[in-house]
This record gives C-alpha cells, structure tokens and sequence, in this order.
C-alpha cells in the first residue's frame, strides 16, 4: 500500500512526523509532500495564480509552496508517478479540527482532495488543553492511529467520504475508547476581530477566536461531545452537502 502524507501546519511541523510514523506502521511504500510553510486555517484553497515551486527535502520527502490541496494534487498527479498512492493522511494536526472548524481547516481540506481523486482519505488532528498547547499528546495519535486506521480500512471507506480522526486532550491511559460522532456545533462567539497599530500608528487586524464565558454541553453524539468525555472521535464526513431535506420543500416551493 503507497501512502501519501501531508499536512497544513508545514514540512518541519512535529506533526507531520507523527503521521509518518504512523504510515510506517501501515506500509513501508511512504511519501511525505507538505507546504513549505503554515497554512492552517487556509481551507480548500487551490493556487491558480501563482506557480508551484517544489522543492526535496529527502529522500521521499518533498515542500511545495502551495496549500495542502496543491500538496496532495503535485503528490497523487506528479510526484509519485503512475503508480500514484493506495491512501491520503493529513495531519497530525496541532489543534482539534471538530464542528465548524472542518470548514475552515487545511488538514480535512488535504483529507477532502484525497477523496475528490478517488482515494480513502484521513484526516488526524490532536486537541490540546491550556497546560499541554506547547506540548500536545501525540502520543495519543501514535497510539490509537494505526488501529483504527486498519479497522476502518478493512471496513472500506465509501468513496467521496472522508474520515476525520480528532484525539482527545489528556494522557494516552486517561483515553476512554473511541467513538464515531457526527459533526457538532459550536455554542461559542467563534471568530472576532482584533484591532492594533504597529510601530508608525497605522492600523492592523488579526481575526482570532473567542470563547463565551457560558456555554451549554455538546450534543451528546457529537465530536465536541466525545473529545470533551476523553473520547477518540471518528466521524465520516461526505463531500456531497446536499441538505436533502429542503431540498424537498424548495422544489414544492419553486414550482
């Protein structure tokens, strides 16, 4: 089985390493294709614009100036040849990817282009608490990753789906198991906008995340749910966003 690994917190994110680590526990016949730098956050963004600049960085090991996507395209359509990978992981991202965050996120966008080229696709990301953000468990990944990677491969992934992985924030024995969730909801602010100045007065924004101060509990099937109770969350996510059920009442309504 030929693996392709990528990422989109950058080629020399230790994420990226734990990833590997885990294709290696799956298949000798590894390929690792990265951003150059972070782009977390970048979603599905294809470059169109500008070229590509590829450069090796070991044997099997390649940078691309690009988003996850442009990685996983250059790995599946040219680096790797005919031949082409078997799997598509991306991750480990450093940082929970769970409710809306999958629509934000560059790893399940890597996971989701795997998926749009025919491939069985993961995606991984490990939450982090307060006390453990410099220093995430990976651990926990390199632990339960590979299990449940061969279970859900045996199963057979259904094609235009992807399974997003997120390990939960505590020590590999406080792990409860792992379960498969649907896509949660955050009951939070979310995004805010935060204005400074620089060194000559001129204004400047970073858009950042804001938690409210009193927040109602996850539903109880829900990704936010199983991480909160310690839970390894798996949850099958289908490219098709169709929302099937207005689509019955819109065509009652547009006749």
């Amino acid at each position: 089985m030929r693996i392709l690994c990528t990422n989109d917190d950058g080629v020399h994110a230790p994420g990226l390493k734990v990833v590997e680590e885990i294709a290696h526990a799956l298949s000798d016949d590894v390929w690792v294709v990265a951003p150059e730098f972070d782009q977390s956050g970048v979603s599905h963004s294809l470059s169109l614009n500008d070229p590509l600049r590829l450069r090796e960085v070991g044997p099997r090991h390649f940078a691309v100036r690009g988003t996850p996507t442009d990685c996983v395209i250059m790995g599946a359509r040219h680096i790797l040849g005919e031949k082409g990978p078997d799997l598509v992981l991306s991750g480990v991202n450093r940082g929970r990817n769970v409710a809306e965050d999958v629509v934000y996120s560059g790893t399940v966008a890597g996971a989701l282009e795997g998926s749009i080229l025919g491939l069985p696709s993961f995606a991984l990301s490990q939450e982090f608490s307060a006390e453990t953000r410099n220093a995430p468990a990976w651990e926990i990944a390199l632990k339960f990753g590979p299990d449940i990677l061969r279970r859900v491969i045996a199963a057979g992934v259904p094609r235009d789906t992807v399974i997003n992985v997120n390990f939960p924030a505590c020590a590999p024995a406080e792990v409860a198991g792992v379960r498969v969730t649907r896509q949660g909801k955050h009951n939070l602010g979310f995004l805010k906008v935060d204005q400074r100045r620089d060194g000559r007065g001129n204004p400047y924004f970073w858009i950042g995340f804001e938690r409210l101060a009193h927040t109602d509990p996850p539903a109880e099937d829900t990704d936010l749910a199983a991480l909160a109770a310690r839970y390894v969350s798996v949850t099958p996510l289908r490219l098709d966003r169709t929302d099937e059920a207005f689509s019955t009442a819109l065509a009652s309504a547009l006749k």
